[in-house]
C-alpha cells in the first residue's frame, strides 16, 4: 500500500509522458538486474561511470538481453573507487553522456522490477539524474539480494551473526565467479545469487 501511495504523487511529478510505462503493473516472471560503478560513494556529490544490467525471465538469465554502458563523469574518480573497479579517467574518454545512457537504460529496464547487492546505494545513483531530468524516481519494485540472503539464513540461525559481504554470498551460495570486477560481471553474479535464493523452499520473492 506504502508503494502504491509513494508511486501515486512520484507520478505526478512525471515532466514527459512517454515513461508512463514506468509506471505500469510489471510482468510477474521477468527481473532486470544492475550494478553502477561511480567516481566515489556518495551519491549527492559522485558520478556513474558505468552501467551493467541483465535480464532476468523465469528461472533463466537472458545472456543476449543485456545492457553494458561507461559514462564520462563530471567529477574527478577518487583513489578509494579506482582500486575498486580499476576504471580510470584515460579509460572514459569515448564514454558516452549520462543523460543519453540514462534514457537508454529507461528503455530497457521499463517496468521490470529490480534486483541487485546494495541496490539501495545504485538506485540513489539513478535517481540523482532521473529527478533532473524527469522529476521523478525510479518507481520499480526492488529487491535487494542481501536481505532476502539474510531473511533465508535467519530462518535456519536466528540468534546467529551472518555475514552479508558479497563474497561470502558468493561462496555460500556456491556461484561461480566472472573475471574481472566490473558493473556487467557483478550484475551476472548478483542474479545468479538471486536465482539461487529465489528458488529455495521457504524464500518468498
Amino acid at each position: 500500500m506504502f508503494n502504491k501511495i509513494r508511486n501515486y504523487f512520484n507520478k505526478k511529478n512525471l515532466k514527459d509522458s512517454k515513461y508512463l510505462y514506468l509506471f505500469d503493473k510489471p510482468l510477474e516472471n521477468e527481473y532486470i538486474c544492475f550494478d553502477c560503478e561511480t567516481t566515489g560513494l556518495n551519491p549527492k556529490e559522485d558520478d556513474i561511470i558505468s552501467i551493467g544490467a541483465v535480464l532476468i525471465k523465469d528461472n533463466t538469465i537472458v545472456a543476449s538481453k543485456k545492457f553494458v554502458k561507461f559514462i564520462k563523469p563530471k567529477t574527478k574518480l577518487q583513489e578509494e573507487a579506482i582500486k575498486v573497479h580499476y576504471i580510470r579517467e584515460c579509460d572514459l574518454e569515448d564514454a558516452e553522456d549520462i543523460d543519453e545512457v540514462i534514457e537508454e537504460f529507461l528503455q530497457f529496464i521499463g517496468n521490470r522490477k529490480l534486483v541487485g547487492y546494495f541496490l539501495e546505494f545504485d538506485i540513489a545513483m539513478i535517481n540523482k539524474y532521473l529527478i533532473k531530468k524527469l522529476g521523478i524516481k525510479l518507481p520499480n519494485k526492488a529487491y535487494e539480494v542481501s536481505a532476502i540472503y539474510y531473511d533465508w539464513k535467519m530462518e535456519a540461525i536466528p540468534q546467529g551473526h551472518i555475514d552479508l559481504r558479497f563474497d561470502t554470498l558468493m561462496k555460500d551460495l556456491e556461484i561461480p565467479k566472472m573475471g574481472k570486477h566490473d558493473a556487467y560481471n557483478d550484475a551476472v553474479m548478483t542474479a545468479m545469487m538471486f536465482l539461487k535464493l529465489k528458488n529455495q523452499a521457504k524464500v518468498k520473492i
